[in-house]
């Protein structure tokens, strides 16, 4: 039935527009498979050829959106959906268990890449707009808080995409680093007036890219979301010195804060440099973890600042950092005043993404990606935990 229901019957028209400014005139009626959701179909199509290019053409491929592949569209967004979930063999397993359908592991990767490019390709259409400064106005209600937090976590890579670069301690590279955005909002606070994110209001995006370029991707995202209708717009990230710059530079005027676990983290690593035993590490990491929350990073600056240390030693050097670390940032990590704010300042929404949204796919065991492989991925993965997929599917219907 499907068959017959695709199938073209002998055309109205004997002859159609061709590329090349010719006629193409009707030749003869075609057949082709093609693999549906619902099973392999035989349809029969016009065909029209030119006799001046020696191109032929079946319009009817396009109305179904069958040009240059025997796959239906809904096959294709299912590769789509389970390239973007798991590896491409299990993804192939996967629709071969559900649907019946007989797929290869390259078609599922060369079909989940694909779209994974079509929407990394309309993100940069946005962005553009961002260079261009064309955004319009994105009309809804006021937003009480708008957060944006940015993280990078690095990924496996082939050979190739590492050469001339560094890794640690002076090694060749093996990953590649993905930035990755997150942008939610807050509302309320709870019973004991702690925020809360809204539901379902966390969008993400990302690629492996340099941070200039990602700056312009999460301000487009920023702005989509309703940044200009945010009453307090907050940055939430560590210390990464790429992530204030991006803050300084997009989003002058925003709250900016340093993720407090993280902050926590430095002074017990260093406990552990400083002393030898777990007492003693202990009680100087609780009275210096006490002195950071109550916002007194002027005072933490100075106990590390005095701390005796040999000359030229790995110690004095890491004490040295660290301090300028929190100098750097005494003004991100007044937590007193965020929390009397309503605020948060933990970065648990990007470092659960890190691994949700790129580390459940992208750093399996064994992978190894190309940089255009693994953009496309991040692209989809990140438009389908944004909750945008259909729309962008929607689209795509519209446009074929």
């Amino acid at each position: 039935m499907l068959s017959h229901a695709l199938s073209q019957q002998r055309p109205d028209v004997t002859a159609i527009a061709c590329s090349c400014g010719e006629q193409a005139r009707y030749h003869s009626q075609r057949q082709r498979r093609v693999l549906t959701v619902v099973g392999e179909v035989e349809i029969k199509r016009a065909y029209f050829y030119c006799s001046y290019c020696h191109q032929g053409q079946c319009p009817r491929d396009q109305e179904l959106a069958i040009v240059d592949t025997n796959f239906s569209p809904g096959v294709r967004r299912m590769m789509a959906v389970v390239g973007s979930e798991t590896s491409f063999d299990r993804g192939r397993a996967q629709i071969e268990l559900l649907a019946g359908l007989t797929v290869t592991r390259k078609a599922v990767e060369r079909h989940a890449e694909a779209i994974g490019d079509d929407i990394a390709k309309e993100e940069q259409v946005q962005i553009q707009g961002v260079i261009q400064l064309d955004l319009p106005l994105v009309a809804g209600p006021p937003i009480p808080v708008l957060y944006i937090e940015m993280d990078g976590t690095g990924v496996p890579v082939v050979p190739a995409e590492t050469v001339g670069r560094k890794g640690k301690n002076g090694e060749s590279a093996h990953t590649r680093e993905v930035k990755l955005g997150a942008v939610f909002t807050q509302t309320t606070v709870d019973q004991k007036g702690r925020p809360l994110r809204d539901e379902a209001s966390t969008t993400y995006t990302g690629a492996i890219e340099s941070a200039e370029q990602f700056g312009r991707r999460i301000y487009t995202e920023a702005w989509d979301r309703g940044w200009s209708r945010a009453h307090r717009k907050v940055i939430l990230g560590d210390g990464a010195l790429w992530i204030w710059n991006i803050a300084d530079r997009e989003f002058p005027g925003a709250i900016q804060i340093v993720d407090l676990y993280h902050a926590r983290e430095h002074l017990w690593n260093l406990a552990g440099k400083l002393f030898a035993t777990d007492k003693e590490k202990e009680h100087w990491g609780e009275r210096m973890q006490a002195t950071l929350d109550g916002g007194k990073i002027e005072d933490v600056v100075g106990i590390l600042r005095s701390l005796p240390a040999p000359l030229g030693s790995d110690l004095a050097e890491q004490l040295r950092t660290e301090a300028d670390y929190f100098e750097r940032n005494a003004e991100r990590m007044r937590y007193p005043e965020f929390r009397k704010q309503k605020l948060f300042v933990g970065s648990g929404v990007i470092e659960a993404a890190c691994r949700t949204v790129i580390g459940q796919r992208l750093k399996l065991s064994g992978m190894f990606w190309t940089v255009r492989g693994a953009n496309a991925i991040i692209a989809l993965r990140c438009c389908r935990l944004s909750g945008r997929f259909e729309d962008h599917w929607q689209s795509r219907s519209k446009a074929a």
